[in-house]
């Protein structure tokens, strides 16, 4: 109903007035949502005042405004409520009015404020901290629009999985909450797809043990994959490194990439590195460079190459790892580079 027939429609008069009022980019929303502003009613100056009462100066208030125009169809009574609900896990206003800026469309997605709450306090019982919650909130809202039984449903499968491969009662609250700490995302799957992933591992002789090692070392990675997608990945790293079932499981073991990464994610890793003179043998040897993209891996054989280390007769290790671990691997070479070949102090052996 809001775009169609727009360009009979006059935009609402009162509704620019206000917008103009709080210094408003309305160029802006015409490009991108100018049904907004032929809407017979908007709560402009309500819903400015309320980010004010947070906290908002004037350009914040233009700012979020210009980047989400539909806040101002919504009742002062809707954002009030989804105020108190954000506040349920907000530090105070600056932290609130700060997350509503960044990612206003979440902040103003009131349809479902019932399931929102419930899962809001679902989490805390969970011991999720709060800060983690607002990510979910802000980086993956859909997660709070399910009703809560839904994401009760996946971590009480994941539960479940967790003790039968083995895992420990004690352990297993502290492996939930860093598992969606890692990747909010597991909760966007439904508990079918994790039980078919879980067992297409264990079709594949990974034993229990090994599925758990996965788990955790997947980050929930595992969750968004499925069985044809794995089984081929699977299959291209068996022919591309000639080895046998047992060699390839601890090579996925020691490098999950191999399993979540499509095949041509992983062809076109594999040429970057073979172009580069790296040798197959090398990347079996070190399959973790896999999880690095041909820029990254360029970037830093090329910094490498400047301080004299050969990548092709060195150890793929040095490539590996955040941008942290590779800059402190590099700062070790470089020191070692730079270190005198003899001891200046001792003293020097000349034959007669």
């Amino acid at each position: 109903s809001y775009t169609t027939d727009t360009k009979s429609r006059e935009e609402n008069k009162k509704t620019l007035e206000n917008l103009y009022s709080l210094s408003v980019d309305i160029t802006k929303i015409r490009r991108v949502k100018e049904w907004v502003l032929l809407q017979d009613v908007a709560y402009v100056k309500e819903i400015a005042g309320i980010l004010q009462e947070m906290g908002a100066d004037e350009t914040t208030v233009a700012s979020i405004i210009e980047h989400c125009p539909e806040a101002i169809l919504h009742t002062p009574a809707e954002i009030n409520s989804q105020r108190a609900l954000w506040q349920l896990v907000c530090q105070d206003a600056k932290q609130l009015i700060k997350l509503i800026e960044q990612f206003p469309e979440s902040f103003f997605t009131t349809e479902y404020q019932e399931n929102q709450k419930a899962n809001i306090l679902f989490f805390q019982e969970l011991g999720l901290k709060n800060n983690i919650i607002t990510r979910f909130l802000t980086s993956a809202p859909s997660i709070f629009y399910n009703p809560v039984e839904k994401n009760k449903n996946v971590i009480e499968t994941l539960q479940r999985n967790y003790l039968n491969l083995g895992g420990s009662e004690a352990n297993m609250k502290i492996w939930i909450l860093k598992l969606l700490s890692q990747n909010l995302f597991i909760l966007l799957n439904t508990s079918t797809t994790i039980q078919e992933n879980l067992e297409f591992l264990q079709k594949n002789d990974f034993t229990d043990q090994e599925v758990l090692q996965l788990l955790s070392k997947l980050k929930g990675f595992i969750f968004q994959l499925n069985s044809t997608t794995m089984q081929k990945s699977i299959l291209f790293s068996k022919n591309i490194f000639k080895c046998s079932d047992q060699e390839l499981k601890q090579l996925v073991l020691k490098c999950p990439a191999l399993l979540y990464y499509s095949v041509p994610v992983l062809e076109e890793r594999l040429e970057g590195l073979l172009k580069e003179g790296i040798s197959i043998a090398q990347i079996r040897e070190t399959p973790m460079v896999l999880e690095l993209t041909t820029q990254i891996v360029q970037y830093r054989i090329k910094k490498l190459s400047a301080l004299g280390y050969d990548i092709k007769t060195g150890n793929l290790e040095c490539l590996n790892g955040t941008k942290k671990d590779f800059e402190v691997t590099y700062g070790k070479i470089q020191s070692k580079k730079e270190r005198p070949i003899f001891n200046p102090v001792a003293p020097l052996h000349i034959e007669d």
